[in-house]
């Protein structure tokens, strides 16, 4: 394995906060949709509903990428994050560029 420069490990370290924020952001906010729903109309909480089964699903994915996220962090500090969990190859940055917290290269990806 080759060791991957600390300013790039940095780099993407901030990467990964930075999403980590925007998810929980977006996942505060899918919770209090979630909450303010109070229709009295059939209807309407049909509609209420349907739309709940969405973000219930939109935050069941944020809350996949967090635990993908932290999983990064702790490949982070082990001295792994960078290399296929799989194979041990290291992982190209134009895929760590579109996906920051995958474990796998593209070859090992399911």
């Amino acid at each position: 394995m080759t060791e991957i420069p600390q300013a790039e490990l940095d780099r993407r370290k901030a990467q990964l906060v930075a999403r980590l924020a925007e998810l929980d952001t977006r996942l505060q906010g899918i919770e209090r949709e979630l909450l303010s729903h109070q229709a009295k109309d059939w209807e309407e909480l049909a509609t209420e509903r349907e739309h709940d089964e969405v973000l219930t699903s939109m935050g069941d994915e944020g809350k996949q990428e967090i635990r993908m996220i932290h999983a990064a962090f702790q490949r982070l500090a082990e001295g792994e994050y960078g290399f296929c969990t799989k194979c041990g190859e290291r992982i190209a940055d134009a895929r760590l560029d579109l996906l920051p917290a995958t474990p796998f290269c593209s070859n090992c990806a399911p």
